[in-house]
């Protein structure tokens, strides 16, 4: 099969498209044809090297797979050759304590799919059953690859971390990315008035379509005292923060009264200051949260079929465009998920 591996991570990373054996199938196992792979930041960051902890070598990148059941063990009954499914980010026993109270992607005996087990930039990929999801027949596979990360990764944040309530304020930092796209939806779809922040001039109208009711080009300035001003210097309820690092102090400073920031992206891997008595004077939250369980997925692939939340494809690469999907991701001119895939 054809396989992207990752020879050298840095600035100037090395991929090379390879002919690796077809995995076999053991116990629980399940192979999948792959369809399609979106291209996180996560992969962006581990191809440039910041990324380094639990990376395995000769990695082949990408946890973002939708495709079709080629091949199951005799013990996997749940899947059949021809199902179509999605993946979560973590390949889960589905037997230990995290998997069985439905939290797979912190599996105590997991491996992050396309971090420290190889993943979807192939032809095939190999998983564990209880790290996939079959589909209903009126989503596609090309958007079903964003099903688990990032549209479960913000349904979690959202329904479970946050705990979004209808007509509360949330903000979403990075609105224009793969995760910041479908944040603002999912936000929307629970209620919620949304207001966005974007660096691109050129995302405002389209995130607007998305379900935003504002949105602050900031330029990479701080953003906080528009977000004060358009809420009567009351702030937000919820920052769901994509960015991270960079613009952490804006983001802090946007929260009302009890306010949640809920960090799920993070850019730059730099640290932050932070005075201890805002977060005691504001009653603040600040919480993270990472990765979707398989139930995440099946809410994410629930709101699609009813239409409140579509996934956001900006293009579609073959596995020896890489590096054109690569160059893009960097720029982040593109509004939502940039997709690889092999040829059909």
């Amino acid at each position: 099969m054809k396989a992207l591996v990752l020879e050298r991570a840095g600035p100037s990373p090395r991929m090379a498209l390879r002919d690796l054996p077809v995995p076999q199938v053991g116990p629980d196992q399940v192979l999948v044809k792959v369809q399609a792979c979106g291209l996180c930041y996560h992969d962006v960051l581990v191809m440039r090297g910041v990324l380094r902890r639990g990376i395995k070598d000769q990695l082949v990148l990408g946890h973002e797979v939708s495709g079709v059941v080629a091949e199951v063990c005799a013990d996997v009954t749940e899947f059949q050759p021809g199902d179509r499914v999605a993946s979560i980010q973590t390949d889960a026993c589905g037997i230990c304590s995290r998997c069985i109270s439905g939290r797979e992607h912190r599996c105590w005996d997991g491996k992050g799919i396309g971090h420290s087990t190889d993943g979807g930039f192939a032809e095939y990929v190999r998983l564990r059953r209880a790290s996939l999801v079959k589909l209903s027949p009126e989503i596609g596979l090309e958007g079903a690859c964003l099903l688990g990360c990032p549209m479960g990764v913000g349904q979690r944040a959202i329904t479970l971390v946050a705990r979004v309530r209808p007509d509360e304020r949330v903000l979403v930092t990075g609105a224009g990315g793969g995760l910041g796209a479908h944040a603002v939806q999912l936000a929307k779809a629970a209620g919620a008035q949304v207001l966005a922040v974007t660096t691109s001039e050129a995302k405002v109208g389209p995130i607007k379509s998305l379900g935003a009711d504002e949105v602050i080009c900031s330029a990479g300035l701080d953003y906080s005292e528009i977000v004060l001003a358009m809420t009567e210097d009351k702030g937000v309820d919820v920052v769901l923060d994509t960015v991270g690092s960079p613009t952490f102090d804006s983001a802090f400073r946007c929260l009302a009264q009890y306010g949640r920031l809920v960090l799920l992206g993070e850019v730059t891997g730099d640290q932050v200051a932070l005075r201890l008595a805002e977060v005691i004077f504001r009653d603040a939250s600040i919480l993270g949260s990472s990765g979707a369980s398989r139930e995440d997925l099946r809410s994410a692939l629930q709101l699609v079929s009813q239409g409140k939340v579509r996934p956001v494809v900006s293009g579609r690469f073959s596995l020896e465009q890489w590096q054109e999907a690569y160059q893009l991701a960097l720029e982040h001119s593109r509004l939502g998920r940039l997709v690889l895939g092999p040829g059909e």
